[in-house]
């Protein structure tokens, strides 16, 4: 792992005065800076566009036929469902309009219609895990079913089996995510037939439903069965594995916060968050995923502001003593794997929140 400490020359004049929340100045900066205005010919170009595409392959797979030139149509819908799934992060963060409505009916539409994920049941999880990103007991996405990101879960064996897995778990890290995209489906399916609160669950059941079921009956009245479930085998496999890679790099084998420890805002985000660095391609790529920090920071930031926010909060992080992570992506993957692969044998305490250390040191 990498610590940027790189991003320009320290300016006195950007430290944080005493009695100020450490984010407040940073807020202000970005704001003065107009990087939180709405960018709407940027998102009606990708919101037109979306429909327009799945529509464009939809028709290309009939004309297709019975072929197994298929598959490679498999491979184009994996890629853009995922970058449909993107657009729809980016409304339910409230990154394209100001209306708060308008923002979620796009996230159902695109989720649930078009790719076939429920917004309900990714709110819900997404929600926590912005709250308090790789906190124990509070972070939905360091409890996996699967891999273990944390010592507490990997000394959980309820199983031979599991037990084997998450000893395997760093050799079979990425084989795993080509289940993502049907483990996501089956989520979404649940959680909107499951009691409790769901706003908007009808319209959810009817889009899930058109999405699926539609989409089911369209690839098995075009092919055979037998190249029917291999097409869906390769399309909801890459789907998986295009959005493990994207957002494994994030905080997998980042601090993680003990129960009882309190951090302020700028810290909480920005400690246990990991920054991709690239060229725009990959920006692309990623769905603006890769600036991680910025994004928990500023969670309503358009995605197209967030590489001018990166250089702003590094130099801010930098002159603050707030440690601000970045590495290119193969690098990010290294860090991922070894640190579940540790996990996963039973090594305890294999990454140590910065700041336990500096209270344990402390009260030395």
């Amino acid at each position: 792992m990498t610590t940027v400490r790189n991003a320009s020359p320290r300016d006195p004049s950007t430290a944080v005065p005493r009695g100020t929340s450490p984010f407040t100045d940073l807020a202000q900066q970005v704001r003065d800076r107009g990087l939180l205005r709405r960018r709407y010919g940027y998102y009606w170009t990708k919101l037109i566009a979306a429909p327009v595409v799945v529509a464009a392959c939809l028709a290309v797979f009939v004309w297709i036929g019975e072929s197994w030139w298929q598959l490679s149509t498999a491979a184009v819908l994996a890629v853009v469902f995922t970058q449909i799934a993107f657009l729809g992060h980016d409304a339910a963060h409230r990154q394209i309009f100001s209306s708060g409505k308008w923002n979620d009916w796009v996230s159902i539409v695109l989720g649930d219609l078009l790719v076939g994920m429920s917004y309900g049941w990714w709110q819900h999880k997404h929600t926590r895990h912005h709250a308090n990103p790789n906190k124990l007991d509070a972070d939905p996405d360091i409890e996996l079913p699967v891999i273990a990101v944390t010592p507490e879960t990997a000394a959980k064996h309820r199983s031979p089996v599991l037990r084997w897995l998450r000893e395997h778990q760093g050799l079979l890290f990425f084989p795993i995510l080509l289940l993502e995209g049907l483990s996501l489906h089956a989520s979404g399916v649940r959680r909107v037939f499951s009691p409790g609160k769901l706003p908007r669950r009808w319209a959810e059941i009817l889009f899930l439903t058109v999405r699926i079921g539609g989409y089911l009956l369209l690839v098995f009245v075009v092919l055979s069965p037998g190249i029917a479930f291999v097409f869906l085998a390769v399309q909801l496999g890459l789907f998986g594995f295009y959005m493990g890679i994207s957002f494994a790099p994030n905080h997998k084998g980042m601090p993680i916060v003990p129960r009882d420890m309190k951090l302020d805002f700028l810290r909480r985000q920005v400690m246990m968050s990991r920054n991709v660095h690239g060229t725009r391609a990959l920006d692309v790529l990623m769905g603006g995923l890769n600036y991680q920090i910025e994004h928990h920071l500023f969670p309503s930031m358009p995605r197209p502001h967030l590489r001018r926010a990166a250089p702003i909060v590094a130099a801010y992080c930098r002159d603050n003593d707030v440690p601000y992570t970045q590495v290119g992506l193969l690098t990010s993957y290294k860090i991922v794997v070894r640190y579940i692969n540790r996990v996963g044998l039973g090594e305890r305490d294999v990454f140590t929140c910065p700041l336990t250390q500096a209270r344990t040191a402390i009260g030395r």
